[in-house]
């Protein structure tokens, strides 16, 4: 499917379990028009590069931007290093391992992730907040509809490949935007991202009037 040459192409990513309903109150103006994109499945030990290779494939149009939110901003990332994009912007996500929160950092050290009951995936509420902490439990409560990739495949696969991310430094030509009440990726230790105040994880969905507004100064 081509585009009008005169739009530009934004392929939006979700995060770790979520669909792409997520993005449902982003609404960009011309000459920008929007693209979803959701999760397929992983092939068994299939590598993020592999993953991102595949999901590639799934971007007609030229020269996107690319928008991923948490995991699927990493996700993002990996996609631009295989095809041309005009710019990438991640929400509530890191751009190299090292901005990893502390609890992922030391699942990395202790493999511990590895023993994660995600074979429970009917109830994904107590499962991400036993990855991610109460905090997440209780956001996550509130947005099921947004959380229907509940496969263990899956679910396993993702949590490790986040885990193990093996990228040092951010990519040229990013923009990262990150809310300063984020519990799940903490802003601490991070650098050189667009702060929205007061907004958690689930900004994408909680403050879309921002990104309505800002996001195409930004593009």
């Amino acid at each position: 499917m081509k585009n009008d040459s005169a739009t530009i192409p934004v392929y939006c990513m979700p995060g770790m379990a979520a669909n792409s309903l997520i993005f449902q109150y982003i609404k960009l103006p011309a000459p920008y028009q929007l693209f979803y994109l959701d999760w397929i499945p992983p092939h068994e030990k299939e590598s993020l590069q592999s993953y991102a290779l595949r999901m590639s494939d799934l971007i007609e149009q030229p020269r996107p931007i690319l928008l991923g939110v948490s995991f699927g901003g990493i996700l993002v990332q990996e996609i631009a290093k295989i095809i041309e994009v005009r710019k990438t912007v991640i929400v509530s996500s890191i751009k190299s391992n090292k901005e990893l929160p502390i609890t992922m950092k030391f699942g990395k050290l202790t493999k511990a992730y590895k023993i994660l009951p995600t074979q429970y995936v009917d109830d994904m509420e107590s499962l991400m907040g036993f990855i991610f902490g109460p905090a997440f439990k209780r956001r996550m409560d509130l947005h099921k509809k947004y959380l229907s990739v509940r496969d263990k495949h899956y679910l396993d696969w993702a949590i490790e490949q986040m885990t193990e991310w093996q990228q040092e430094t951010p990519p040229p030509n990013l923009i990262h935007i990150h809310g300063t009440h984020d519990l799940i990726l903490p802003v601490l230790g991070m650098k050189n991202y667009i702060p929205v105040p007061k907004a958690t994880h689930a900004m994408i969905l909680t403050k879309a009037p921002w990104f309505n507004t800002n996001l195409p100064k930004l593009l």
